[in-house]
């Protein structure tokens, strides 16, 4: 009979009710490291399954690494694997708030954790279906596409695509001007090395998405940053770096900032591209979050023909985040070197997450998924922002659109404190500092507010506020006492 798919022991298939039994027995010590185990035919017979339930539960124990065979002797146990290290277990609480803090305590948790202060959507955020149907046409396809390397340039249809969704913007640029990479970060990554000589300088915004920093600190850039307003970067300000430290690059989000949520006027595109002419600055805008958009804003791409100015993006936010593909689009001197570094690099494109990209895309339920995140977002964040402001954390502004709410925290407390307690209660927050160049966020926090709807999340910050709030006044008062008694 046939039986490896058929549900049975302990409710899961034959075969890993197989697998589970062999495991039982090893972790009590009943087969300990180097013992043979049972012939296929005993256990086949001992498990009530046929035998080849029992060859492919071997095989897959062999394939991770738990037995090994011997051929022509049969399967034997391996020798106990190393305890696995603390550090391993998860994040850790101590390390310094800089700007890796928040994804390595939001990626090495586990998922019981809640995550306010991640950048991505849940899960059940994301167009499942879609994503289903395009593995499903994907799984169907020419044995090319599954196992060849793609094209240097990248996936002909998605490019077009992308030519097209990009002109909806006003940017001109056509599929030959795309190239695809592995997400936004690898084209930030690709770009910095493109145009970077250790020590030049590149500007930012204060605040600006963490791995902006931590990318930038990587290439041995020197990193200057230029305060942020509800409009864009302070121009006046902006233009005192330019002539102070004459900064090779910019780098920047475009309709919606990170962290922030702030969108770029026409007025301070206009006079931001005016300046960056005069002092010869190369400008990345970084559009990961384009489809959030419900007002459209302007682009830097869009106003300056990508001339001085290259465009970035990528399909984590709102298709997937395990899907990896972004793409870079700029002026056609520059495809040509980008391809060279990126084939001398990583050789060549995703060609199934390309695929998978662009098959998700032309699904025609795509725009309706956008269509209604972006209601659920707006609803929700209305939502969040009146329960933190319940308990005195007060946005920096109501962005027009996107996930993102900058906070600042009442008075006298330090995020990192928070974060921190916080963390403690399985809650990942994302401090302003983490954001900030100068280190002058240290009141303000990032919540995501599709990862802030658990009732949790403010009952535990308001203990934590309130907690911290009964140190320092202890700490006052014992100052205040040490005073006196002088």
């Amino acid at each position: 009979m046939s039986d490896l798919s058929t549900a049975g022991i302990g409710g899961s298939t034959r075969i890993e009710g197989v697998m589970a039994a062999i495991s039982d027995r090893i972790a009590s010590r009943s087969l300990a490291p180097g013992a043979r185990l049972p012939s296929v035919r005993s256990f086949a017979k001992t498990m009530q399954v046929s035998v080849s339930t029992v060859v492919e539960a071997y095989e897959r124990l062999a394939a991770e690494g738990t037995i090994r065979s011997r051929p022509g002797s049969g399967f034997y146990v391996c020798g106990q694997l190393p305890p696995l290290s603390l550090t391993e277990t998860g994040a850790t609480s101590d390390r310094n708030v800089d700007p890796l803090w928040i994804s390595r305590q939001s990626l090495e948790v586990g998922d019981d954790a809640l995550k306010p202060g991640c950048g991505w959507l849940p899960p059940s955020w994301l167009p499942q279906a879609a994503l289903r149907r395009a593995m499903r046409t994907l799984a169907r396809s020419d044995i090319g596409v599954l196992a060849n390397y793609g094209t240097p340039l990248g996936l002909p249809p998605l490019r077009q695509l992308l030519a097209r969704r990009l002109g909806e913007h006003g940017i001109n640029a056509p599929p030959d001007q795309i190239m695809l990479t592995e997400s936004g970060t690898q084209a930030i990554d690709l770009l910095c090395r493109f145009l970077l000589e250790r020590g030049d300088t590149v500007l930012v915004d204060d605040p600006c998405y963490f791995n902006f920093h931590a990318l930038l600190r990587a290439h041995r850039a020197n990193v200057v940053s230029v305060p942020f307003t509800p409009t864009g970067p302070d121009i006046e300000l902006f233009g005192q770096a330019l002539e102070r430290h004459k900064p090779r690059l910019y780098i920047t989000n475009s309709a919606i900032h990170n962290p922030t949520g702030a969108a770029l006027s026409p007025v301070t595109a206009h006079r931001l591209l005016k300046l960056a002419d005069a002092f010869g600055l190369i400008i990345i805008e970084d559009d990961i979050f384009a489809d959030f958009e419900t007002v459209p804003v302007p682009r830097l791409a869009a106003y300056d023909g990508l001339d001085r100015v290259i465009h970035i993006g990528s399909f984590s936010k709102t298709l997937s985040a395990s899907v990896r593909c972004g793409f870079i689009a700029t002026k056609p001197d520059w495809i040509d070197g980008l391809v060279d570094l990126k084939v001398a690099s990583s050789f060549s494109c995703g060609q199934m997450s390309a695929e998978l990209v662009y098959l998700a895309l032309k699904d025609g339920s795509y725009r309706k998924h956008v269509e209604a995140l972006r209601v659920r977002l707006a609803k929700t964040m209305a939502e969040v922002a009146a329960r933190l402001e319940a308990i005195g954390i007060v946005p920096w502004l109501k962005p027009q659109a996107g996930m993102f709410l900058w906070c600042r925290l009442p008075e006298g407390l330090d995020a990192a404190d928070v974060a921190r307690a916080c963390l403690a209660e399985g809650i990942i927050l994302a401090p302003g500092n983490a954001f900030s160049v100068s280190d002058t966020a240290g009141r303000f926090m990032r919540f995501n507010v599709a990862q802030s709807t658990d009732a949790r999340i403010f009952a535990v910050l308001e203990a934590a506020i309130g907690k911290l709030r009964m140190r320092d006044q202890a700490a006052d008062a014992i100052s205040f006492d040490r005073g006196l008694g002088n």
